[in-house]
């Protein structure tokens, strides 16, 4: 069975000091060390310490062929989107980090597919990027679940979503720049309550916001399992039946409605919560996602629904045939 991991994150092996050379910003270095190990220094604050895995393409398809994985879906990690900056240098930095992933691509056409990132703060910026990453052969980008604590039904970044669904890219939705951040520190709580509600912040956005209505062709995916969406539902449902003044007001139709026609990758380390979802979702909108090479993902990758009580059919949509349809591939290019 072909098994396509769609959620794990990559980044070359040396970044520039962008900030020394634009004069400014927080932006992402490395600083190698003795142990083969890497430090993230964001600005001048160590933000985390990385692995070789985290860069060396062929020890990557070394560990996770370790658990019958054939192909690894690459993107860059959030942290370095860079919303914040000017948008030349953030477009210069996403070409930078999209460069790498084609690279990667290139070099292991079988065993890698390629998400870009774009400076979703500029329009016009963004739609360049992404004409060139269509122009690369790149199926789709990923991006943050708000943009500098706006959220994505702003109309301001309603041209890129058309501009995807015009150049047939799909996309990918990370949470990051996570609500909550400054208060609630301790216990990792950014990690376990922020992201799981800034996924859920960016489905309900782009469903009230009439994103997804406006735009019936775009590929969309929700990662670490849609967060707290489908856990809410109900909630989310109730708001819109009870206070249509303040949840209906740019979209009438249902939230439930929209469930089935996006994708969510399996990211829930349970398997009674998968099925949750699945009951929800279908087998052929839940793709199978590591999170990959960070611990809080599912670094088995797919183990807990291969040893748990799903059918054949179940298990192949979300190892191969979901992702395969998110991003419009034939499956024959990785066999």
């Amino acid at each position: 069975m072909l098994k396509i991991d769609m959620h794990s994150h990559i980044l070359p092996a040396k970044l520039p000091r962008f900030a020394e050379k634009f004069g400014y910003g927080d932006f992402i270095y490395l600083e190698q060390r003795e142990d083969g190990k890497a430090d993230m220094i964001k600005g001048k604050e160590y933000f985390r310490t990385i692995k070789s895995n985290c860069w060396d393409a062929e020890e990557r398809i070394a560990e996770y062929e370790t658990h019958q994985t054939q192909v690894q879906v690459v993107c860059t990690i959030p942290v370095m989107f860079s919303y914040w900056a000017k948008p030349a240098d953030c477009l210069e930095l996403s070409r930078f980090l999209n460069d790498h992933i084609a690279e990667v691509v290139a070099h292991h056409p079988k065993h890698y597919i390629g998400l870009g990132t774009v400076p979703m703060q500029d329009a016009d910026t963004a739609i360049q990027e992404l004409e060139r990453l269509k122009e690369m052969g790149i199926p789709g980008i990923q991006i943050g679940s708000n943009i500098n604590d706006l959220n994505l039904n702003e109309e301001q970044f309603f041209p890129i979503f058309k501009a995807c669904q015009d150049l047939d890219l799909a996309i990918m939705i990370h949470p990051w720049n996570m609500m909550g951040m400054e208060s609630m520190r301790r216990y990792w709580l950014p990690w376990l309550v922020g992201m799981p509600a800034e996924t859920s912040r960016a489905a309900c956005s782009l469903i009230f916001g009439g994103v997804l209505e406006r735009l019936p062709d775009l590929r969309v995916c929700f990662s670490h399992a849609g967060g707290s969406f489908f856990g809410t539902i109900g909630r989310i449902e109730h708001g819109y039946n009870c206070r249509p003044d303040l949840v209906a007001i740019d979209n009438p139709i249902n939230p439930r409605e929209y469930i089935g026609k996006f994708w969510v990758d399996c990211i829930t380390h349970d398997a009674k919560a998968l099925q949750f979802i699945l009951d929800h979702q279908g087998s052929k909108r839940v793709c199978l996602g590591s999170d990959y090479p960070f611990p809080l993902g599912d670094l088995d990758i797919g183990k807990f629904i291969e040893e748990g009580d799903f059918s054949k059919e179940t298990v192949e949509d979300i190892f191969c045939h979901s992702t395969l349809e998110w991003l419009k591939l034939d499956a024959r290019q990785f066999l």
